[in-house]
C-alpha cells in the first residue's frame, strides 16, 4: 500500500512538473517572439523595417506564431475548465428560468460553454426540448460564439484589459437584450414544429466531475490538436489578409471609412461581416490590422461581432429549426444590437 501510494504521488508530481515546464516554455516563447522575428525578417532576410514588404512579412510571421501560441494555450485551458461543465448541467441550470434572469444566466453560460456554428442546431433543439424558454435559448446562442474565452483573451493580449472588458460588457448586453426582446415577442409559432416534438432521449452522460486530472489534461491536448488541424488554413488566410492590409492597404481609405464624417461606418462593417465565415481566432488578425490602420475600435469590433454571431453558414443551419420570419427577426434584432454596441464603443473609446 505504501509503495502504491508513493507511486501515485510520484506520478502526480511528474504530471504537475510537466505542466509547469510547459507553461514556463509557452510564456518564454511568447515573450521573445517579437525580438526573434525582428532579427529574422530585418536581419537574416535583409528586409527593411518600415517598408511595405518588410512590414507585411513581419506581420505575417509574427502574428502566425503569436496567434498559434495563444490559441494552443487558450484552447487547452478552456477545454480543461469546460471538462467540469456538461451540456446536461447547462440545460438543468437554464430550464424553467423566466425572461430577464434567465437571459442573463444564459448569456453568462454562453461565455463559458462556447458552441461553434455547427452545433447551433443541436444545441437549440436540446435546450428548447428541455423546457428552456425560446428567448433564453437565443441569448445563449448569441453569447456563445460572440463572447467566448478565445476572443476575450486574445483581445486582452492584443489591445489591453480595457478593450477586452468593454467587449465582454457590450457583447453580453447585446445577447441579453436581444434574447429578452425576442422572448417577449412570443415567436414560438415561428419555430419549426418538430423542435417542440423532439423528446430528450439517449443514455445519460457521465458527469465530467469524475474525470482524473490526467484525463482532463489529455482532453486539453487532444482539443488543441483537433481545433488547430481544422482551422489552420483559415487562420493563415486571415493572417495573410491582415498582412496585406497592414503592408499595402492605403491608410487613408480605412480612416475615411471609420471617420466621424461617415455615419454609416458601423452599419457597413456589420453588413460586410455577415457573409464571412470565421471564428474569433480566425478574424482576429484582420481585426488587429484594421485597428492598426486607424479604423475606429467600435467599428472593428462591430465587424468582428457580426462575423462570429451572424455568419451566413450559421444562419443557413438555423433555418432548419427557425422559420424564415423568426430567422429574419433574429438577424435584424441582433444586427441592430451590434450596430448600437459599435456606436457606443466608439463614443466610450
Amino acid at each position: 500500500m505504501i509503495s502504491l501510494g508513493r507511486q501515485r504521488q510520484d506520478a502526480s508530481t511528474r504530471l504537475w512538473a510537466s505542466v509547469a515546464a510547459a507553461v514556463v516554455g509557452w510564456v518564454a516563447v511568447l515573450a521573445i517572439n517579437d525580438r526573434v522575428w525582428d532579427r529574422v525578417v530585418f536581419g537574416l532576410f535583409g528586409l527593411s523595417e518600415g517598408t511595405r514588404w518588410g512590414e507585411a512579412v513581419h506581420f505575417f510571421v509574427f502574428d502566425t506564431t503569436k496567434i498559434l501560441l495563444l490559441l494552443a494555450g487558450i484552447i487547452f485551458a478552456v477545454t480543461v475548465l469546460r471538462s467540469f461543465v456538461t451540456l446536461e448541467r447547462t440545460r438543468a441550470i437554464l430550464g424553467g428560468r423566466r425572461q430577464g434572469v434567465g437571459n442573463v444566466a444564459a448569456a453568462g453560460l454562453g461565455v463559458v460553454t462556447p458552441f461553434c456554428s455547427c452545433s447551433a442546431v443541436p444545441a437549440f433543439i436540446g435546450f428548447v426540448a428541455a423546457g428552456v424558454p425560446l428567448g433564453v435559448t437565443l441569448s445563449f446562442l448569441i453569447a456563445s460564439p460572440m463572447v467566448n474565452e478565445v476572443a476575450v483573451v486574445m483581445l486582452l493580449g492584443l489591445f489591453g484589459w480595457r478593450i477586452a472588458l468593454l467587449y465582454i460588457g457590450f457583447g453580453l448586453l447585446v445577447a441579453v437584450l436581444a434574447g429578452y426582446l425576442l422572448g417577449r415577442l412570443r415567436l414560438e409559432r415561428w419555430v419549426e414544429p418538430f423542435v417542440f416534438e423532439t423528446a430528450l432521449r439517449g443514455r445519460p452522460v457521465a458527469l465530467s466531475s469524475g474525470l482524473a486530472w490526467q484525463e482532463r489534461l489529455a482532453l486539453g491536448r487532444q482539443e488543441v490538436r483537433t481545433i488547430l488541424r481544422k482551422i489552420w488554413p483559415y487562420l493563415l488566410v486571415g493572417i495573410g489578409v491582415g498582412a496585406v492590409v497592414h503592408g499595402w492597404a492605403p491608410e487613408d481609405l480605412f480612416t475615411r471609412l471609420a471617420g466621424s464624417g461617415n455615419p454609416l461606418a458601423v452599419p457597413a462593417a456589420v453588413v460586410l461581416g455577415i457573409p464571412l465565415y470565421s471564428n474569433a481566432a480566425g478574424i482576429m488578425p484582420l481585426v488587429e490590422a484594421l485597428s492598426a490602420k486607424g479604423v475606429a475600435m467600435g467599428t472593428v469590433l462591430a465587424f468582428m461581432m457580426s462575423v462570429v454571431a451572424l455568419s451566413l453558414p450559421e444562419m443557413i443551419l438555423l433555418r432548419r429549426v427557425l422559420k424564415p420570419k423568426l430567422l429574419a427577426t433574429f438577424t435584424a434584432v441582433v444586427g441592430t444590437g451590434i450596430v448600437a454596441a459599435g456606436f457606443l464603443f466608439n463614443v466610450v473609446i
